[in-house]
């Protein structure tokens, strides 16, 4: 539990106080004058409004050092009242600027050769070292204490200006995680009820069939929604029902639906099968779901090839449309997140991408992703 700044000062001027009157009752058995009710008065001004020394340090340090003066005119024992000026030059040194605080040192060593002036048999070396070497240790101290507290400050605001980073970047990741999976479903969810709706009366069985594919569609969207929801939990537990991310697994699941939706879709392999990590072949499946949903939406009804390369050190997948296509203009590209998705995609597995259409007709994305990055690797990403 925290404890408020103020409690601590309240609790740091009583003990002080407690000091200075166990000292003012000793000042008769140390040769001075007992205190009477002025002096008692003095001894609590000199160190009670040091509660308020954060809140207006300098004013304190000035109240406090002119008691301290009237303290010791009376003749009183100058060692009593040293604590509170002490403590609200120490405050002065911790909060002002070096200007303010060496003015405010300047008070104390003032204060104290005053004192050793007005009393009798005080040795004026002795006091004029003091006079000099209290102030600057308390100096060094107050702002040591200071500097502390700046770096402090700085450390907790990059601390948070670093969690506004992640944060922002953990949106534009579940954006495009979003976009992924939300594109991809609807386009084939959006063809498929076209077609239903057209042949719903001269073709039942046609009928049926987009049906069942907008039915298997949608609860593969909302399982992989369900899978990001649950990522984002405020307990971080995401369920043993949330399922892993899609990987190379469900390529074949994925060709087959937009095969569905009306395009033909080629899937070849080549290569050697292998382990791959999960975040490769997440980055591998949201490239082709991309492209393939771009198919659906730019060129329905062309026909679409999707490679898959297995090679040493590397993977590499290729999806090409024999359509036209469409490439987004810079305002859409702006407003959208496909294009832009892929290139984040591939820049963060340290790989690369050509997106545009081919000299030989159609229009292809190809992407290259190394499976065995080095310790620091920094991807490009080329749209032609």
């Amino acid at each position: 539990m925290r404890i408020h700044p103020l409690v601590v000062d309240g609790l740091i001027t009583a003990a002080q106080t407690t000091v200075a009157v166990l000292l003012g009752r000793e000042s008769a058995a140390q040769g001075w004058p007992a205190l009477d009710p002025l002096g008692w008065s003095l001894v609590a001004l000199c160190n009670l409004p040091t509660v308020l020394r954060a809140r207006a340090p300098v004013a304190v340090c000035v109240f406090v050092d002119a008691c301290a003066i009237a303290y010791v005119s009376l003749g009183h024992w100058p060692v009593v009242n040293s604590f509170g000026p002490m403590l609200a030059f120490y405050t002065v040194a911790s909060l002002r600027p070096p200007r303010t605080t060496a003015l405010c040192a300047a008070l104390m060593a003032g204060v104290w050769i005053y004192a050793g002036l007005v009393t009798q048999g005080s040795s004026m070396a002795s006091v004029a070292a003091q006079s000099v070497a209290y102030p600057v240790v308390l100096w060094w101290f107050g702002h040591t204490a200071r500097r502390t507290a700046d770096l402090t400050r700085q450390l907790r605001a990059e601390q948070a200006d670093r969690a506004r980073r992640e944060v922002a970047e953990e949106r534009v990741r579940i954006a495009r995680e979003l976009h992924d999976v939300v594109a991809h479903h609807m386009a084939v969810i959006n063809v498929q009820a076209g077609l239903a709706r057209f042949v719903f009366t001269s073709d039942t069985r046609t009928a049926r069939e987009a049906l069942d594919t907008i039915a298997g569609t949608s609860g593969e969207a909302l399982a992989e929604l369900r899978r990001m929801l649950g990522l984002l939990r405020a307990d971080g537990v995401s369920g043993a029902d949330s399922g892993p991310a899609p990987g190379l697994g469900q390529l074949a699941e994925m060709v087959e639906r937009v095969r569905a939706g009306g395009v033909p879709v080629d899937l070849r392999v080549t290569g050697e099968p292998r382990p791959l990590p999960p975040g490769v072949q997440l980055c591998l499946y949201r490239v082709v779901q991309e492209a393939l949903t771009n198919v659906l939406k730019h060129a329905p009804g062309s026909h679409a090839t999707v490679e898959l390369a297995y090679r040493a050190g590397e993977m590499a997948v290729s999806v090409v449309n024999e359509g036209e296509g469409v490439i987004p203009d810079r305002k859409q590209e702006r407003g959208g997140h496909g294009l832009i998705g892929m290139r984040e995609r591939a820049k963060l597995y340290g790989g690369t991408i050509v997106v545009g259409p081919r000299s030989e007709g159609g229009f292809g994305v190809q992407l290259t992703l190394p499976t065995a990055p080095p310790a620091a690797r920094r991807g490009d990403t080329v749209e032609e």
